[in-house]
This record gives C-alpha cells, sequence and structure tokens, in this order.
C-alpha cells in the first residue's frame, strides 16, 4: 500500500488532540500530526468524515452467542408469557415437526407476569416439543418437559456442582434450571435444532465493525453453550476464522488442562483472524438471576446467598497452565463473595509465579472499597460492562437493598484506587455498542453518579484499556497499526447523550477500511 496523507476534523485519544492528520504507509502509522506539516507534493491524500480516535475494542464478548442472537429466536421484545407464546409458535411452525426451539433474551424483569415462565407453560404452547428459554443474563434458563426428558432430568435428578433445578412443593422440576444445570439440556438438544452456520458468525462478526469495533476479547466455549447454537462454539470460530472481519482473542472455557492445551494448539493452527487469548472461568452467577454470589443475602430474596461455581485448587492449576501456554486468565465474578474467592485465588496463583498482568476479572460488579483496593495491589484487570447500568437500575436497589448500593459497579472507586481497566459488553448480555458503553460509565443511567468515569476515562475504557486486556495495540504512535475508528463527533467534547446518537463513519484495521455489507444488523431488540 502506498503512503496515504488522512485528514480528519481531530485525530484524538484519551490523552486529548494529536492533530488532524495521519501518514499511514502498509497498514502502519508513519507520522500523527497537523496537515499543513504532513502535506507534500505527489503524496496522496483522503478526508475522513469526522474525528479519528483509536480503534475500539470489547475485550469481553460472545460472539457466538451474538450471532445466535442475531439469527436465532428471540424474546426481547416479549411483554407477557402471551407475547412468548406467540413468537414460539410462529418460530415453530417454520421448522421441522419436533425440532427442538432454543429461544434467547428471556426477560423476566420485563414481563408483565414478573416472574419467569415454567415448564408446564412451555409445554401447553408446544406439546412435546423440547423448547429451551434463556435468560437475558445467561445464567438461567426454562425447559420444557420434552427438554428436560431428553437431557434425562426428573424429580430424582440432584443438583449439578455449581447449579440448582428448581423444583415445586411436589419436589418436580419447574423447568427453572440455573446455572451449570443448563449445560445438560444443550447438549441433549444439539441433534434436534437447526445449528448456527460459520457464515451467520462471519456475518456477525463483520457488524460488529459498524460500531466501531476493530478486535474483540471472544468468550468460546467448548461445547454448545448455552445460546443454541447447536454446535461446539470452539469448532464454529475456527471454521469462519478464514471469513472474520476482525480479530477474535478467545478466551476459552475450558474445564482441564488438556482440554486448555488442545484449544490453544488449534487456534494456533488457524489463521491470523483469530488468536488463543486464555482462559474464562466462572466464579459465580448473575444479579438479576439471583445467582451471583454475596457476602449478605439478597435484599428481596432473605434466604438466598447466590452461587459459588469456582473450586480454588482447580483454578490455580488452571491459571498456571494458562501462564504456562502463553495466555491470561480472566474469572467472572460478579457478587462480592465471589470476588472475594478470586482473589484470594489469584493471590495463591500469583505466589506461584502466575504475572498478575495476565489476571483479568470479569464484571466486578458489587465490590467494597477494601475490594477495590485489593484488587489494585494485587495488580490484576477489572474488565468492566458500564452498558449493564441501564439494564440494571431498575431492580438494583430491590436485589441488594439501599445500604449495598453504595459497593454496585464502584468504577470511580475502582479507578482511584488504580486498577487497570478494561471495557466489555458481555454482548448478547447487553449491545455490542461501545460508545452506549463509554456513555453508561459517565452517566452511570443515574446510579450513584459519584462513581462516574470522565470522558477521558470513558474512551481510554474501550480503547488503550480493552486493548491491553486482550494483548493488542490501541497506539495512535509512528511505527503502530495504523488502526482506528472514525466518529461523527469529539467524544471527550459530547455529553453521554450525545455519545449515544454520535455515528460512527468508517473502521480501518491496518490500514485497510472494514465496511459491512448494506443493511447489516448489529443489534436486535
Amino acid at each position: 500500500m502506498a503512503e496515504l496523507l488522512l485528514t480528519a476534523e481531530a485525530v484524538l485519544d484519551a490523552g486529548g488532540h494529536r492533530g488532524d492528520a495521519l501518514l499511514v504507509d502498509d497498514g502502519l502509522l508513519r507520522a500523527i500530526g497537523d496537515s499543513a506539516r504532513l502535506r507534500r507534493p505527489g503524496l496522496a491524500e483522503r478526508a475522513l468524515p469526522g474525528w479519528v480516535i483509536p480503534g475500539l475494542r470489547d475485550a469481553h464478548l460472545h460472539p457466538v452467542g451474538h450471532a445466535a442472537s442475531l439469527h436465532g429466536i428471540s424474546l426481547a421484545a416479549a411483554a407477557d408469557f402471551v407475547a412468548i407464546a406467540a413468537v414460539l409458535t410462529e418460530a415453530a411452525a417454520t421448522r421441522p415437526p419436533g425440532a427442538a426451539l432454543v429461544a434467547m433474551r428471556l426477560n423476566d424483569e420485563a414481563l408483565a407476569e414478573g416472574r419467569l415462565p415454567d415448564r408446564h407453560l412451555l409445554d401447553a404452547i408446544l406439546p412435546g416439543r423440547p423448547v429451551l428459554l434463556v435468560r437475558h443474563c445467561g445464567h438461567i434458563a426454562v425447559a420444557g418437559t420434552a427438554a428436560l426428558e431428553a437431557a434425562g432430568i426428573g424429580p430424582d435428578t440432584p443438583d449439578p456442582e455449581g447449579g440448582a433445578i428448581d423444583r415445586d412443593r411436589a419436589g418436580l422440576p419447574t423447568g427453572v434450571l440455573r446455572e451449570t444445570a443448563i449445560a445438560p439440556v444443550t447438549a441433549a438438544l444439539r441433534a434436534r435444532q437447526a445449528p448456527l452456520s460459520s457464515g451467520d458468525l462471519a456475518v456477525a462478526v463483520a457488524a460488529l465493525a459498524a460500531v466501531g469495533l476493530t478486535a474483540v476479547g471472544a468468550i468460546v466455549s467448548l461445547d454448545d453453550g448455552l445460546w443454541g447454537a447447536g454446535a461446539p462454539e470452539l469448532d464454529l470460530v475456527l471454521e469462519a476464522a478464514p471469513d472474520l472481519a476482525l480479530p477474535l482473542r478467545v478466551l476459552v472455557t475450558a474445564s482441564t488442562p488438556a482440554e486448555l492445551e488442545s484449544a490453544a494448539g488449534r487456534l494456533a493452527q488457524a489463521g491470523p483472524m483469530v488468536s488463543f487469548l486464555g482462559l474464562k472461568a466462572f466464579a459465580d452467577g448473575s444479579l438479576g438471576g439471583h445467582t451471583a454470589a454475596l457476602r449478605r443475602p439478597y435484599a428481596d430474596r432473605p434466604g438466598l446467598t447466590g452461587t459459588h461455581r469456582l473450586d480454588p485448587d482447580w483454578a490455580v492449576e488452571m491459571m498456571r497452565v494458562a501462564a504456562s501456554l502463553g495466555g491470561m486468565t480472566a474469572i467472572h465474578a460478579i457478587g462480592d463473595a465471589a470476588l472475594a474467592r478470586v482473589l484470594d485465588t489469584m493471590e495463591e496463583a500469583v505466589a506461584a509465579g502466575v504475572d498478575p498482568a495476565q489476571l483479568r476479572v470479569e464484571h466486578v460488579s458489587v465490590a467494597t472499597d477494601e475490594d477495590c483496593h485489593r484488587l489494585a495491589g494485587l495488580g490484576v484487570t477489572a474488565c468492566i460492562q458500564p452498558s449493564f447500568l441501564p439494564s440494571d437500575s431498575p431492580w438494583l436497589e430491590a436485589r441488594l437493598g439501599p445500604g449495598r448500593l453504595a459497593a454496585a459497579y464502584p468504577f470511580r472507586t475502582l479507578a482511584d484506587a488504580g486498577v487497570p481497566l478494561a471495557g466489555g459488553s458481555d454482548c448478547p448480555v447487553e449491545p455490542p455498542h461501545p460508545l452506549w458503553g463509554m456513555a453508561a460509565a459517565r452517566d452511570r443511567a443515574g446510579l450513584r453518579p459519584e462513581q462516574a468515569l470522565t470522558a477521558a476515562e470513558a474512551l481510554d475504557l474501550f480503547t488503550a484499556g480493552a486493548a491491553r486486556a486482550i494483548g493488542d495495540d490501541a497506539r495512535l504512535a509512528a511505527g503502530g497499526p495504523a488502526t482506528f475508528t472514525v466518529l461523527s463527533g469529539d467524544p471527550l467534547a459530547a455529553s453521554p447523550a450525545g455519545l449515544r446518537e454520535m455515528e460512527v463513519r468508517a473502521t480501518f484495521r491496518n490500514g485497510r477500511e472494514i465496511t459491512p455489507s448494506p443493511g447489516t444488523v448489529v443489534w436486535r431488540d
């Protein structure tokens, strides 16, 4: 590629304005500054339609779940049980008789009934048909009787470690499955549903360029996952690798050292668009599903403190294996009790020689000041999801009680303590739009505004911060990659509301513009 001068309204990063032009050559930045200084006779020139920022990244996204949300059955718009019935009936009419139905984005908080449906409702809608509804958090699901039977779940089935099967007063399964209790059903339904294709996945990943993303930290399961993929997620990612428009840095949800080593080896052979980032593990569940592990009971479920999923001895061994493979370890911890267990475990791993720079805690949704300072002292990264705030704010006080709201999503405390922060969406749990995440980090949907990040910190969260967390390079510097996003406005000067309305005008990775196909859908409510 010949040298090219790219001019813009301005070039900026979290440190401020850097000029109004980029000199690009062979996919690299040769210079950044004022166009008047960089311009010379004979140099090709192109005007970019807006403000240039470092390429936006998402450090925590489920690409197969994102593809399923675009191509599969969605309950996002369902307002009540009648609407759920209508969606499922319509979907059943387009599939072969007896085919399993897996629907995503069930939100009981938004239903008129204010509760989860049960197997009796699903049986009445589609008698004898295997049906599974996955709550939007991905930690709770509801199965019909046929789906439960396919998985061998009955009155005498014990709760699995790290999960639970809800039961009625007679001891019969209600159909509500929590955490690890979901996996047997998704495995049993694999052969009875239409699988996602690698093409579906490639289209969904390419669509992310439309919201300015230039790389993704991809959470990928070795099995079918929770999203009704109908095939092992890693297999889909590897098959789609040659057609991906954006690079996926893959965190694998492996269970054994052998699984992790095998996945790392397979990813190493897949070409430049996918690579092994490390291990993803779970310490608990979600606040919305009452499975996040809390030190004190839920305010609206006084008998519950959530679900612990992390075996510390297993976790230390797996962190050491990931490090030996050159990878990171990222552990999901939403509740404060889960976070404490993760920090204890990470301290043990660091003492055993694991580099804390290779460790991440995902979400950190409930954390005291002491927890935040422990994170800082340990030197691990907190990967946070500001877009949880608009979704959680209507019911968060009911879950935690007013006294614990002070520990909810403590972005300011984390930043002031010196914790390295990275931004993610957890898509398809939330939209994959990083500008919306930046806006939520600043206005916090009105929840404890004193914990807001500044405009510069919010920009850093989804550029340099997210890039560091996935082993990517977000520098706008001579010699660095020509990877950047072009916006319709200045994100440092815009209000949070302005950020939400801001357009992504262009997305470049290594000097090449990534253009999704016309009509590409990025997010479907």
